[in-house]
């Protein structure tokens, strides 16, 4: 429909979509002592989900916010009270800017969610055990204008995972300097 009306519009699809049911950010599993899975959150992480994008101005949230916005035609939680999803901003999606309106805070858990397994000792006292930054909105796509091919518009959503750089430092050239700056506390092994 919206293409019809003139305005630019796009075909998203999220791998490892996360489907954050209390807008808390993350994907919470609990265990208990014994490591066996507790049913205490409805938060999931699908396949894949598919939403449109469509090139708006925003005079609503500001020029910043101009650009492609995350319209979902097929909402699984009520936002103000009906289904619907957006327009969120994609801008406001990769910066993070998850108080705005217009569901920002759904769709930034959608593909930058933390999963986090958490022990369960009692109703009042639980641990984070485990958070995997890292799986969450994997290979966000659009398809190609004029061929088949996939073009990753994963940047426009949310900014490159850190890399773990691992390196070596003999633990004798760098104590004392470090146990002096009492900055870092080196344990030798």
């Amino acid at each position: 429909v919206l293409r019809c009306l003139g305005i630019p519009t796009r075909v998203i699809t999220n791998f490892n979509s996360a489907h954050d049911k209390n807008l808390n950010l993350s994907i919470d599993k609990y265990v208990d002592v014994s490591g066996n899975t507790l049913h205490l959150s409805e938060d999931s992480v699908w396949n894949f989900h598919v939403w449109n994008e469509s090139w708006f101005v925003r005079r609503d949230l500001g020029s910043f916010y101009d650009g492609w916005q995350v319209l979902d035609a097929t909402p699984q939680e009520k936002s103000k009270g009906i289904y619907q999803c957006g327009p969120a901003s994609t801008r406001a999606i990769k910066e993070g800017d998850v108080n705005l309106d217009y569901d920002s805070p759904f769709v930034f858990a959608a593909v930058n969610a933390d999963c986090v397994t958490w022990i369960r000792y009692s109703k009042k006292r639980k641990e984070r055990i485990y958070s995997d930054t890292r799986k969450i909105g994997k290979f966000i796509s659009t398809k190609a204008v004029g061929t088949n091919s996939r073009v990753d518009v994963t940047a426009n959503y949310k900014y490159p995972e850190v890399k773990e750089i691992s390196f070596k430092i003999p633990y004798s050239q760098y104590k004392n300097p470090l146990m002096d700056d009492r900055k870092i506390l080196v344990t030798a092994v």
